[in-house]
């Protein structure tokens, strides 16, 4: 049996019946964990923020009509939803033995005995997913409905969560700032004259709107029909498994934002329903006065094991209408050092800087990707192996060994709740 990867997908044949023995086979072979290669997807109307160490060779590697590539998505069984997207856009794969196979066939196989009972009775699939989402400029002010607005459309609701990982922002591009919900003072009539106001130029929504500086380090937790113009860092985003969206700004940087990506989501016979529109906003959260306060995320160390040469923190936590979503931490291991740590519950993760091992699986954090290039820095770990402990090792004399990680629902109900980083 193999345990060298391939250099690229090129190596690889791709299963897509008799899964389960494959499936099995990787996570034995893994001690619970799998190996997952690189997935990357454009987005038509955006531009891509060169951060996320993918080769600027293949920043349009899908096409240029398809818009650059500026997300990667981490432990995905989710769809991207692109107009003329391909077939597997947005799937993650598991990589064994010179084959690989998506990782949502291997969660229909292996259901609990990879992503837990808890999630596996309830959801019957890995319902959430990460990205990195780079760009280099502000994107228009937009939400994501929720889960009845979304079942209109046969989709699900999306709330999400940011986090800024100083690793990949060592700049901050041209527009370091989100803005968030609306003014405190904001009316329905000046929301609904910048719906009407969409084909007169700028229909000055952001002008009903503040925005807060992004700080790398921190984060910011989403709730779904919010309002939200996200800037230019570069964003960890755990998230529900859902694309949905609405546009509700119409011009941004001089880029026209086509109606149809405002109403994508919607039943058709709203499509231009203006009240309806509208009223997809959840008006008492858009704005709320202590919007910072009620959203605003600070890392907080699991323990204090800074001495034993390691740190675990809480990047990703809080509740959105009494729901722990997703969760997630950032592990930092100290140059030489090792630990175990014992989680509770299946986990993605992502090195974001260093090299060293998960029990026997190597880590590298790679300097530059090619588009059909495997790579050493992202894993998914089962359940099983979560709860017994994984050992990290930081094979670098000088370097620290740093990981994203992120959880599905409910996993975490020892985690943090808004606000407890201040006390």
């Amino acid at each position: 049996m193999s345990t060298e990867l391939p250099r690229s997908i090129d190596g690889l044949n791709t299963v897509t019946e008799n899964v389960r023995s494959h499936a099995e086979a990787a996570l034995e072979a893994g001690n619970g964990l799998l190996r997952l290669a690189p997935c990357w997807v454009p987005r038509s109307f955006l531009q891509p923020g060169k951060r996320l160490k993918l080769d600027p060779n293949d920043l349009y590697a899908f096409g240029l009509n398809r818009g650059g590539i500026d997300e990667r998505w981490f432990g995905s069984t989710t769809e991207a939803a692109n107009e003329g997207r391909v077939h597997d856009e947005g799937f993650s794969y598991v990589v064994h033995d010179g084959q690989r196979f998506t990782l949502r066939d291997t969660v229909a196989e292996l259901g609990a005995e990879l992503i837990g009972e808890s999630i596996w009775s309830k959801y019957g699939r890995w319902p959430v997913y990460s990205k990195f989402f780079d760009n280099m400029g502000p994107i228009p002010h937009h939400m994501h409905q929720n889960a009845e607005q979304a079942a209109l459309v046969g989709q699900e609701g999306k709330p999400e969560s940011y986090y800024f990982p100083p690793q990949h922002n060592n700049v901050g591009n041209n527009f370091p700032y989100t803005f968030f919900g609306l003014n405190p003072d904001t009316t329905k009539d000046q929301v609904r004259r910048c719906i009407a106001d969409w084909n007169k130029g700028d229909n000055g929504i952001l002008d009903l709107s503040a925005a807060q500086r992004l700080k790398p380090g921190t984060g910011w937790l989403v709730p779904p029909s919010i309002l939200h113009a996200p800037g230019s860092l570069c964003t960890y985003e755990p998230q529900w498994g859902s694309d949905v969206f609405g546009m509700y700004q119409n011009l941004v940087e001089g880029r026209e934002v086509p109606w149809s990506l405002l109403v994508k989501d919607m039943p058709e016979d709203k499509h231009q329903d203006i009240d309806f529109i509208i009223d997809q906003l959840d008006w008492e959260g858009n704005v709320d006065p202590d919007f910072h306060k009620n959203h605003f995320l600070q890392p907080i160390p699991v323990a204090d094991t800074s001495a034993e040469g390691y740190v675990d923190r809480w990047i990703v936590y809080g509740r959105i209408e009494g729901k722990q979503d997703f969760s997630a931490k950032e592990l930092t291991v100290d140059p030489g050092s090792s630990c175990t740590i014992k989680d509770n519950g299946a986990y993605s993760m992502i090195v974001v800087q260093g090299g060293g091992k998960m029990n026997e699986l190597v880590l590298d954090c790679p300097k530059m990707i090619g588009f059909r290039e495997l790579t050493r820095d992202e894993v998914f770990c089962s359940a099983k192996a979560a709860a017994e402990g994984v050992r990290f090792e930081n094979s670098s004399p000088t370097e620290p060994l740093v990981i994203l990680r992120y959880f599905g629902p409910e996993a975490n109900p020892d985690a943090p709740e808004i606000g407890d980083a201040a006390k």
